[in-house]
């Protein structure tokens, strides 16, 4: 009943945007990377990944997921992107905007190549990779 009487507002509610609970801007630098630029942004990425697997270690995929690992690890600690996030204009930011520092990005990367994390996602899209690691994706 209280779901169509007024009342007061659920935690777990969305905000009127994605990002909103999280201070985020509506649209524009700072604001919510979207799903297609972040699809984007992890197809090159793994594209990337595959190019070097195949030329040096025959495509084997274990080293694909190692190299697509150490390219975020290394290139989120460094610049807060990565070749495809770059590409797409989306930054990995710790909530209230500064750099992820190193081991949050380990704990995000290793959480992002187990491959179900990213698919459970809050009201505002954050997939639990992000939610343990304390990140989020923003627009640059």
């Amino acid at each position: 009943m209280a779901g169509w009487v007024g009342g007061t507002a659920r935690p777990n509610a969305r905000g009127r945007w994605p990002g909103e609970r999280l201070g985020l801007a509506q649209d524009g630098p700072t604001s919510m990377a979207g799903w297609g630029r972040r699809i984007l942004a992890l197809l090159i990425d793994w594209f990337i990944a595959m190019i070097i697997s195949a030329v040096w270690f025959e495509g084997n995929p274990l080293v694909t997921l190692g190299f697509f690992a150490l390219m975020h690890v290394l290139l989120l600690s460094l610049f807060g992107t990565t070749i495809g996030k770059r590409v797409a204009r989306i930054q990995v930011v710790r909530l209230g905007g500064a750099m992820a520092k190193p081991l949050r990005v380990v704990l995000r990367t290793v959480l992002l190549c187990l491959v179900v994390p990213p698919a459970l996602t809050d009201p505002d899209g954050r997939g639990l990779h992000d939610r343990l690691a304390g990140t989020v994706e923003i627009r640059m």
